[in-house]
């Protein structure tokens, strides 16, 4: 027996098989094992926000925890706060955490202390804006038919023998059916909820404006305006554009953010004219909606109307002008020529 035959069943005694050409197979060296990597876990502690009383301790939470998620397991201790109530904040007195943040970006050690703000029942806002918008639509015509009770008996439902009343019924009643289907089908809202104690605010507001307004539109007394049906036809054409203008922003904003994301973009001018508007302002919706307004004013010549767009004018202005301020620091590339709601000057 020769020497390599030898070694193979030297080899094949010690159970190794053998190779190629009869020679002894090479044994792979042992690669070893790299340590799994300890996962990190954070322990989060929530006080109240007012008296600093411990609610809550969460042990083991993941570093990529999102502050919704630690909501939805606050509200697992205290089911009485669910987690559209909660606000939760780094300082008492600071702005409310976003439910996107992540716990380990926080500026926060492995034991983060949250404070908890209760923010109050809450209601959806499509709940709210659907209450604010029917309210001012069934409340005007109960006075154009003139129901009983609201002009004398004499009165009881009659109709005006103006034009113009029976434009400005069908132009207000347009309004809010368009911004009823709006907030049905078009309205994307980054906030699910709002406090419930706002829509009894909001709905003051519009109702109380609408019944006004209503009231001296279609009295039996009312005037014309001034300058007759010229008048009337500009105040008309300012309308309708305002409303087409305010529509098609509207869509546009809408198609900047994906169905069920929070995401954020600038907002630019499309292909529709009426958004041509965004190079000069950043709110462009309420531009028209002014205008609208101020259209619907000149148009019935009614003193409670231009209280009305005065009044919507100051609030819209003051909620341009956070938007605008928001854009301004999300965005280093924002378009610098922009204004809050008015070209060039506001």
């Amino acid at each position: 027996m020769d020497l390599s035959m030898s070694m193979v069943a030297r080899e094949a005694s010690q159970g190794i098989s053998p190779g190629l050409n009869g020679l002894p197979r090479p044994v792979p060296p042992k690669v070893a094992k790299k340590p799994k990597k300890a996962v990190l876990f954070f322990e989060v502690e929530i006080l109240d926000g007012k008296t600093r009383e411990k609610l809550c301790f969460l042990d083991k939470v993941e570093p990529h925890a999102t502050i919704a998620e630690i909501k939805n397991l606050f509200t697992k201790s205290h089911p009485q706060w669910y987690p559209a109530r909660q606000s939760l904040r780094l300082d008492p007195k600071g702005k409310s955490l976003k439910d996107e943040d992540v716990l380990q970006k926080l500026p926060v050690g492995t034991t983060a202390t949250l404070y908890f703000r209760d923010l109050g029942a809450q209601i959806s806002w499509v709940t709210v804006f659907l209450t604010e918008y029917a309210g001012p639509l069934f409340i005007y015509l109960l006075f154009y038919f003139r129901v009983p009770f609201i002009y004398g008996h004499k009165y009881d439902f009659t109709s005006s023998r103006h034009t113009v009343v029976h434009l400005a019924c069908i132009c207000h009643s347009f309004h809010y059916v368009k911004r009823l289907l709006e907030t049905l089908f078009v309205h994307r809202f980054s906030h699910g909820t709002m406090p419930l104690r706002n829509i009894f605010k909001n709905c003051t507001y519009y109702w109380g404006f609408a019944a006004w307004m209503a009231y001296y539109i279609n009295h039996p007394l009312y005037t014309p305006p001034t300058y007759g049906a010229q008048q009337v036809k500009l105040a008309l054409a300012i309308f309708v554009i305002c409303q087409l203008g305010n529509f098609s922003i509207h869509m546009a904003l809408r198609d900047l953010r994906p169905a069920g994301s929070k995401t954020r973009k600038i907002p630019y001018p499309t292909k529709n004219p009426f958004t041509w508007l965004f190079l000069l302002v950043s709110c462009p919706n309420y531009t028209y909606e002014v205008g609208s307004w101020i259209g619907f004013a000149i148009m019935t010549q009614c003193l409670p109307v231009a209280l009305f767009s005065l009044v919507g004018f100051t609030q819209m202005t003051i909620w341009a002008k956070g938007k605008h301020r928001s854009y301004l620091k999300e965005f280093r590339d924002y378009p610098p020529l922009r204004m809050p709601i008015i070209p060039f000057l506001l």
